[in-house]
């Protein structure tokens, strides 16, 4: 009588472990396909946070283009142009849906932006002048430290290690013809060897590669810029604090009373610039001062639900041409409430 009791007891314990091995497998298959699932949606929303992102950038250089073509051989860049004006945050939503109408369940799309003339900042690479550290721009830069309290050494540092940069990226132009020529051309490739520096950056957020610290930095950044080559700083869109470093003999109460001046009117041109500086006026010169910028960057800000995605892009603007020269995008966030 206990043998086909027993018989049952095992019977049901290997049906009992039978569906404990099924759930455990229809679990696993289950956490797969909702992972997988999860996956593709959020490469999908990437993927269409980058499109929208490209659009919003291409529009911006449109922005930049119309207002290059609609001047007219205007010769002045001012805050009063529709470029300048910031893009606040806009609803996308019903853009998105085929009949362009918000349906529940469709997600919260909002766009801003701002384009900001990179020629209204000091350009660290004024420093520079045929390789050699510019003892003119040096004492701008020096005004513009002292103004925002901070460490002389610093800036001394960073020209010395961007100068080293530029000298370890510059090719010897040293070979010269004759019997003495390989001489001249090992000579020089030894010298290039040596003076090796830091890796040349090219944002500024990449200035801590030549010494500067990030504390000085964070200070600075509203007020200088990184580009390509030496730019003259646009007078038209130039802070206060700017204005008093890069032009020779103006205090920064002088510079604020410029910048409230320059709303009600901006200068057309360098003369008409000289003339409203007054003395500090004639120290005015082309190679560093201008009404006209030809960089530009744009700042922009895609946010679907609680996902936030920003981008920055540098531009040039030859004419009615608007290239971008470098595009970065910062990680992107999560908010656990929907920003309002």
């Amino acid at each position: 009588m206990s043998r086909p009791a027993t018989q049952r007891g095992a019977a049901l314990l290997t049906a009992m472990l039978a569906v404990a091995l099924v759930a455990t497998l229809a679990s696993a298959a289950l956490w797969q396909q909702w992972r997988q699932v999860e996956i593709e949606t959020a490469e999908r929303g990437r993927s269409q946070t980058s499109l929208m992102m490209t659009g919003a950038m291409d529009w911006t250089r449109l922005i930049l283009r119309e207002d290059a073509v609609s001047a007219q051989g205007a010769e002045a860049d001012h805050l009063g142009e529709p470029w300048a004006l910031p893009v606040q945050e806009s609803k996308l939503s019903t853009f998105l849906s085929q009949d362009q109408q918000w349906r529940e369940g469709d997600a919260e799309v909002f766009l801003s932006g701002q384009i900001t003339d990179a020629q209204s900042r000091m350009n660290v690479m004024n420093l520079l002048d045929n390789g050699q550290v510019s003892p003119k721009a040096l004492a701008r830069f020096a005004v513009l430290f002292e103004r925002l309290n901070l460490p002389l050494a610093e800036l001394q540092t960073m020209a010395q290690q961007l100068q080293r940069s530029q000298q370890s990226i510059t090719p010897s132009s040293a070979s010269s013809a004759g019997p003495e020529g390989s001489a001249s051309a090992s000579s020089s490739a030894s010298a290039a060897t040596s003076v090796a520096g830091p890796l040349m950056p090219q944002q500024t957020a990449q200035l801590v590669w030549l010494g500067l610290s990030p504390a000085s930095l964070a200070v600075l950044q509203p007020h200088i810029t990184l580009l390509p080559e030496a730019t003259p700083v646009n007078l038209n869109t130039a802070s206060a604090e700017v204005l008093s470093a890069a032009i020779s003999g103006l205090d920064l109460a002088s510079a604020r009373q410029l910048v409230q001046q320059r709303q009600r009117g901006h200068w057309t041109s360098l003369n008409a610039a000289q003339q409203a500086l007054g003395p500090s006026g004639r120290l005015l010169d082309e190679q560093m001062h201008s009404v006209r910028s030809r960089y530009f960057e744009v700042h922009g800000r895609m946010r679907i639900d609680n996902v936030v995605q920003q981008e920055r892009a540098l531009v040039r603007r030859e004419s009615s041409q608007v290239r971008m020269l470098w595009r970065i995008q910062s990680p992107i966030t999560h908010h656990t409430v929907p920003l309002q």
